[in-house]
């Protein structure tokens, strides 16, 4: 006799994988947030002089600290 899964439990079990996935997934946006924030207060903090070391313009920091910290 051939053993077959029911629909039922392949997809219970996928929603709970799926559910525990979810903190991972959020912890990992808040750090990619602070990371961004970090970063930007660093590049606020520039002058001219580094920023043309770095190779970055008034106009691209500018755009750059106008994006919210989750773009």
């Amino acid at each position: 006799m051939e053993r077959t899964l029911s629909s039922d439990l392949f997809f219970d079990n996928t929603s709970s994988q799926a559910q525990a996935a979810l903190p991972l997934r959020a912890l990992s946006n808040l750090l990619l947030w602070q990371r961004r924030i970090s970063s930007r207060h660093q590049l606020a903090r520039l002058d001219s002089r580094l920023l043309a070391d770095a190779g970055i313009s008034e106009a691209q920091r500018h755009a750059e600290l106008s994006k919210p910290f989750w773009r």
